[in-house]
């Protein structure tokens, strides 16, 4: 009969508890973490090709864009606001965020904040944001974007 020596046992349970002691939240945090910074290098990958639309598949049907004089809500008349705006790939510039926190809300809901530069030829561009992301069908999708 094969038994486990008791001096072995007492030497692996300190790193047993430890394993054992990292909650299930620090993984789903991270996991919404990486989830939604993919997402936001696909759109700053979308938007340096001059590529609007498909950008703006980073953001629900529904999402709202909130600025300090106006608000937004719907894909479709967020992708108008912005074809307006940005009406070529000159004035796209290259787009650039800086993700300083991604805060996990609950288990379909998360908080995003960062700043955001767009560097183009004549000048440069820059605020912050702060965005409220839902994960749905299609993954992790931003339902609120307000950015400053």
């Amino acid at each position: 009969m094969n038994t486990i020596p008791m001096r072995h046992l007492v030497l692996a349970l300190p790193l047993w508890l430890v394993g054992c002691s990292a909650e299930p939240k620090d993984f789903h945090d991270m996991e919404v973490r990486a989830a939604v910074t993919k997402v936001m290098a696909e759109q700053e990958e979308a938007w340096d090709r001059g590529d609007i639309r498909g950008f703006m598949t980073g953001y629900a049907e529904g999402a709202c864009f909130i600025t300090a004089k106006e608000r937004t809500c719907g894909r479709e008349a967020v992708t108008r606001r912005y074809l307006e705006r940005y009406t070529d790939k000159a004035a796209m510039g290259d787009l650039h965020f800086g993700i300083s926190e991604v805060l996990a809300v609950g288990p379909e809901h998360a908080w995003c904040t960062g700043t955001w530069s767009l560097f183009r030829s004549a000048d440069t561009l820059s605020g912050g944001f702060s965005l409220l992301w839902q994960q749905g069908p299609q993954g992790w999708r931003v339902i609120r974007d307000h950015t400053y």
